[in-house]
């Protein structure tokens, strides 16, 4: 599995022109899920998520974790990050799971999510949507499990 992770000051979704969901301070979460995935995969994933220290302690440094300052997250599927993109200039999708599949195992992470922390907000799986944010940093990582 595979997570971009940025820390924001705030993001919002819209599907169709329509706010779908928002966030204040804290993690936007785009969601990639590769064939091999599954629901233990998705806990280590989100866990790690939770536990990401990528927020400013009293000295600057990055020391607090999304819990630690009460912040907010925000996941979206986006399977094109499971994208194969080694070899020439089109990307190809033959490592991310099947849509029905993926869907199963994005439900019972923000499921998880939703259970393990106070704040969270979600896209709408294979919808259209679209995303904006103000990335603080700007702060960005790759997370894999």
């Amino acid at each position: 599995m595979i997570a971009l992770i940025q820390r924001v000051n705030w993001a919002q979704v819209h599907i169709d022109r329509t706010l779908h969901a928002d966030i204040g301070q804290g993690i936007l979460a785009l969601i990639g899920i590769e064939k091999e995935d599954d629901d233990n995969l998705a806990q280590k994933l989100l866990d790690k998520i939770l536990a990401y220290r990528i927020f400013a302690d009293s000295e600057g440094k990055m020391n607090l974790d999304l819990k630690d300052i009460g912040g907010d997250l925000m996941l979206v599927s986006q399977f094109t990050l499971a994208a194969e993109t080694e070899k020439g200039l089109r990307p190809g999708f033959s490592t991310a799971k099947p849509p029905g599949q993926a869907k199963a195992i994005y439900d019972k992470l923000e499921q998880a999510a939703r259970e393990q922390h106070e704040f969270v907000r979600s896209g709408k799986f294979g919808a259209d949507m679209q995303v904006s944010l103000e990335n603080n940093g700007p702060v960005t990582f790759i997370l894999k499990v």
